[in-house]
């Protein structure tokens, strides 16, 4: 929120396909005179315009992304004005999903990519070009939303976090998936542990068929000791790693634990995590991939 007398702009871009108009919902919502699809260039000219008839817009969000002609020069332009300007306050919130999640969305919704010239599905390539092009405003951005595991009511409620200072107890989420390492290593997650040194429940007759949501099965892996310090050494690391990422302008977190199958450790340790960053206040979203 902008000082007195200043007019509060964000900028909204990112990942096409990421929710950016969603983010665009939100803030119209909530008092911001929203536009869509601005072109950067035009931005200045808007402000100069509202500033010339009494300020009557006092919050302000612009939805810009490679829709826009001239994109990329035009927001480097458009941001450096905005930074000169004493008059306004501006920040950029971008937008963000994984690859995979993007493609998904793309080819279930039977949209065309702005980078796809030529139509037809979307894919990694396409969304990773557009991912290298937007990097530089992502590192110039002062909130950064992954939506990957969100959906639009996740999104609202992080966006009244930082918008409003609603935090609910912490505005940052674990996003915990389990896995097996035989299906493949899961995409777009920050940070992979492997659960193969702990001893392996498949190997006993009488918890082989059962699965890590099994209480004998989670007592089996949990009370292992290498299991108990692994636990109490993550959850010390992501203490001291939660306020730098908020910091960063990072809300969120994806882990991926595994295993061989991703039916027994990972599972019983993903859900022991999932308890442990709930009691701590901490929002959690958890998926089993292989159940």
């Amino acid at each position: 929120m902008a000082d007195d007398g200043k007019t509060s702009v964000v900028i909204v871009t990112g990942l096409s396909g990421a929710g950016k108009t969603q983010a665009a919902d939100w803030f119209e919502d909530h008092g911001y005179y929203c536009i869509d699809n601005m072109p950067p260039s035009m931005i200045g000219n808007f402000l100069e315009l509202d500033a010339f008839e009494n300020r009557s817009i006092q919050k302000v969000a612009f939805v810009v992304d490679i829709r826009s002609h001239h994109f990329l020069e035009g927001l480097s332009d458009a941001l450096e004005k905005l930074e000169n300007t004493p008059s306004v306050e501006a920040e950029i919130l971008f937008i963000e999903a994984s690859n995979d999640t993007l493609v998904k969305r793309y080819n279930e919704t039977r949209r065309t990519h702005p980078l796809n010239k030529n139509g037809g599905i979307t894919t990694h390539e396409v969304v990773q070009k557009e991912r290298d092009l937007l990097d530089p405003f992502r590192r110039k951005a002062d909130h950064i939303i992954d939506t990957t595991h969100m959906k639009q009511a996740d999104l609202f409620a992080e966006m009244s976090r930082i918008y409003e200072g609603l935090d609910g107890g912490t505005r940052f989420t674990f996003n915990i998936m389990s896995f097996g390492y035989k299906f493949g290593i899961p995409q777009g997650v920050d940070m992979v542990f492997d659960m193969r040194f702990i001893p392996n429940p498949f190997y006993i007759p009488s918890l082989k068929k059962l699965t890590g949501h099994n209480k004998k099965v989670a007592q089996y892996v949990l009370k292992q000791d290498v299991t108990k310090e692994f636990i109490i050494e993550l959850d010390g690391m992501m203490k001291t790693l939660v306020p730098h990422f908020i910091k960063e302008g990072k809300y969120n977190l994806s882990i991926a634990i595994g295993c061989t199958g991703g039916q027994h450790r990972s599972v019983a340790v993903a859900n022991e995590l999932a308890r442990i960053f709930t009691e701590e206040g901490y929002r959690v979203n958890i998926e089993h991939r292989e159940h």
